[in-house]
């Protein structure tokens, strides 16, 4: 069962202004009542203005997240994919209403539910999806999975495997903004480290957290509370249920995430709260998963299917987006419809021309394990690789 916060955030609806169609193309949106705050004197803006091209933008990254996901699902079960498979739909406010608010140039690390992200910062359906087959063309080379997408060129530093491991990352990430940061004044570049919230009581956030604290880094501590750790609710795996007053004196944000553009205002002042020398923030970003944990998990077991259902019917951010579009006269439902149909058609043809890709050859497989020297590339094979089966173990010679 959802806790009462929990269920509270989930049930209001954001006050939205009468339908009316207009003229210009820009749009003010109300979003008053998406925020609380912990050691703050101001708060994010209620209004959000946003343009035509920035709200249909939104809605085709957001749309094209959840075709992947659903994509991942069916691939999954005809057995394309194997292996730990962590899926993102229900969640796409987040992710997209992050990337809107900070630059290219800000360091992202999340945790092993990462395809989205991957597929924001330098990837394509495709390659995500050649990822998840294992093709040499995935965005790690068919080596990383599901799990391990990354990409240093796009200031994306990966999902990582193990529960709550990237927090500390992300404040190195931070040390490195804060190390490199302009002399003249300037706003600093961040970094922001996603986790969940079974990961947020973890020994090592709360020390990167004090590190960060003590160093004044520009870290955002963004807890994803999509309101269950794996398949236990936050009410039996937490003490403290609201995670953003978690830093204790560090400042802290609750947002609506099943509304993007709360997620991009409330980004926004983040961002400019810890780019100009303020210090770490943590944000609270309530949002909700509709698959289980993971593909091994049914996600009906610790929740009935009402609950799934209620939030499909009444918070999806998809479809919010989609009222934003009407309401503002940007798109007719039928645009919108014509927008859908195309991005499930443009999905499908990705993933037929990843199936088309090669796997990686044998040797790379254990490529970028050992390394000759410090310069990137320069790798060797190990010695000697040990099989299940011992007999089957074999010794590379190098080349």
């Amino acid at each position: 069962m959802l806790s009462s916060t929990s269920a509270r955030m989930l049930r209001r609806a954001v006050a939205m202004p009468a339908s009316r169609r207009a003229m210009s193309t820009t749009h003010s949106f109300d979003i008053s009542g998406s925020f609380e705050t912990h050691n703050f004197e101001t708060a994010p803006s209620e209004t959000a203005e946003v343009s035509k091209d920035e709200l249909v933008s939104i809605f085709e990254t957001m749309y094209t997240m959840r075709r992947m996901e659903i994509t991942c699902d069916n691939e999954y079960k005809a057995r394309n994919i194997r292996g730990f498979c962590h899926l993102y739909d229900g969640q796409e406010a987040v992710a997209t209403g992050i990337q809107e608010a900070l630059d290219a140039e800000d360091a992202w690390v999340t945790s092993y539910r990462c395809h989205v992200l991957s597929l924001m910062r330098g990837g394509s359906v495709s390659r995500v999806i050649g990822e998840l087959f294992g093709k040499a063309n995935g965005v790690t080379k068919g080596k990383g999975g599901s799990m391990h997408m990354y990409s240093k060129a796009n200031n994306f530093f990966g999902g990582h495997g193990i529960v709550g491991a990237q927090v500390p990352v992300g404040a190195g990430l931070a040390f490195a903004a804060k190390y490199n940061a302009p002399t003249n004044g300037q706003p600093m570049n961040c970094a922001i480290a996603c986790y969940g919230d079974g990961a947020a009581n973890q020994g090592q956030i709360w020390e990167a957290a004090n590190m960060a604290n003590l160093w004044d880094l520009p870290m955002i501590f963004c807890i994803e509370n999509n309101h269950y750790g794996m398949g236990t609710s936050i009410d039996r795996h937490s003490s403290i249920q609201d995670y953003y007053k978690m830093g204790n004196s560090i400042p802290g944000l609750r947002i609506d995430g099943m509304n993007v553009l709360s997620v991009v205002e409330g980004m926004k002042f983040a961002k400019d709260y810890v780019s100009n020398g303020n210090g770490p923030m943590y944000v609270e970003m309530m949002t909700y998963r509709y698959h289980g944990h993971s593909m091994s998990d049914p996600g009906t077991t610790y929740r009935n299917r009402d609950e799934i259902e209620f939030t499909r019917t009444n918070r999806d951010p998809i479809e919010h987006v989609k009222s934003c579009l009407a309401e503002a006269g940007f798109m007719t439902a039928e645009e919108i419809k014509d927008t859908e149909k195309r991005i499930r058609k443009e999905v499908q043809k990705e993933v037929l021309k990843a199936k088309e890709w090669d796997v990686p050859e044998p040797d790379a497989v254990v490529s970028d394990i050992y390394a000759k020297s410090l310069k990137p590339g320069d790798s060797t094979f190990p010695p000697f690789v040990r099989m299940p089966d011992m007999a089957k173990s074999f010794e590379f010679k190098d080349v």
